[in-house]
């Protein structure tokens, strides 16, 4: 089986660094919130080029913990898109804020700066971008907008640890940014995890109070908070995962460079790189009208591909009765009809990479459906 993703092959790759890490935290007996999570947040805040990184229990945590800190709350409006992960929407709501949808580009399945305007009102109090499938937003006219309005810009980075839009790392362009660490991730735990990020000194305060029951000292609550703390384990398995980072990354780009030579010329649509950015390839996403058959062809052949994301938020049961969109969503609709995932992690060999491409071949030209 050709997995879409393969976080136990990562953990083979590094599996002696990551067993005496976790062997040195298990014999260290602190097992939360000690040196080890102190020393990943310095070590990815760096990578990421900011001044704070706060370490949280989940990506979904981290998204509501920030908005949070950007005093987002019951009544105010969130823009963002439907076509991510339910969590981005999840984190908004659990603020009580109303998520506000807007379109994406289609070329590059990322939000339509041009379509915010137009969604802003009197009661929008930020912009959660999402940086989908490992490539970044366009972020200067977010950031334009949001400006001209004094509205916070809080980035979604789940999908895009490395990643960087013209010379800067993703996540170092809102106010605030949010990282997940699930185990699929070009950055995976071995369990939950996350992080906020910012250069805003009183963002980072607000949010390290906010991520344990508003404590400044032990025992005493300055604010309102919640329990939502990254655990020593993940932090040390993380710090061994961040050097190899980058790496992991060339790997990740190399597999979609070789998708691109073989699958160009087909009746697949490819994935198109936004000028001046470095795309992070967490997923490599093709587009056809054909997509549940070429799934399910796929799956037979045990291959898995998956669709990232089948139902946009907004058509969900959760949500389609209550969540209003404006003038429709029609290129978030049409990709989420058409996208499929090919398998892409970095351990994946060439060999492997070609099954997947003949395989798709065979079903387009022999029409074996």
């Amino acid at each position: 089986m050709i997995l879409c993703s393969n976080p136990l092959q990562q953990y083979f790759s590094y599996k002696e660094d990551i067993d005496a890490a976790i062997a040195r935290v298990l014999n260290g007996g602190w097992y939360i919130l000690g040196e080890e999570t102190k020393a990943f947040e310095r070590e990815f805040s760096s990578y990421i080029g900011v001044a704070h990184g706060i370490g949280v229990g989940s990506g979904t945590e981290a998204l509501h913990i920030a908005l949070s800190a950007c005093g987002v709350a019951r009544g105010d409006e969130v823009i963002t898109v439907s076509n991510t992960a339910v969590a981005t929407v999840a984190a908004i709501e659990l603020t009580g804020a109303i998520p506000v949808f807007v379109d994406i580009e289609p070329d590059y399945y990322t939000m339509n700066a041009d379509a915010i305007e137009e969604a802003i009102t009197p009661k929008t109090k930020a912009i959660v971008p999402v940086h989908l499938y490992g490539q970044p937003v366009d972020m200067d006219p977010v950031l334009i907008v949001a400006r001209k309005h004094g509205i916070f810009v809080v980035e979604d980075c789940a999908q895009a640890h490395g990643a960087k839009y013209h010379d800067r790392m993703v996540g170092s362009w809102g106010d605030i940014a949010c990282f997940s660490f699930y185990p699929t991730k070009n950055l995976g735990a071995l369990g939950d995890g996350g992080m906020v990020v910012t250069d805003n000194h009183d963002l980072a305060n607000r949010v390290r109070l906010l991520r344990e029951y508003g404590w400044a000292a032990r025992y005493v609550s300055h604010i309102p908070g919640w329990n939502t703390r990254l655990d020593e384990i993940q932090a040390a398995v993380l710090r061994v995962k961040l050097r190899h980072l980058d790496d992991d990354n060339r790997k990740r780009s190399q597999t979609a460079g070789l998708y691109e030579r073989e699958l160009s010329g087909t009746l697949l649509t490819l994935p198109v790189e936004r000028d001046g950015v470095t795309h992070a390839h967490h997923l490599y996403v093709v587009r056809s009208v054909e997509r549940d058959s070429m799934q399910a062809f796929l799956r037979i052949k045990d291959i898995g591909a998956l669709v990232h994301y089948p139902v946009p938020i907004h058509l969900q049961p959760a949500y389609r009765e209550r969540l209003v969109t404006g003038k429709g969503l029609p290129e978030t609709e049409k990709a989420a009809r058409e996208v499929l995932s090919l398998p892409m992690y970095p351990e994946l060999r060439a060999e492997e990479i070609m099954t997947v491409v003949s395989t798709m071949k065979k079903f387009m030209e022999k029409g074996d459906k």
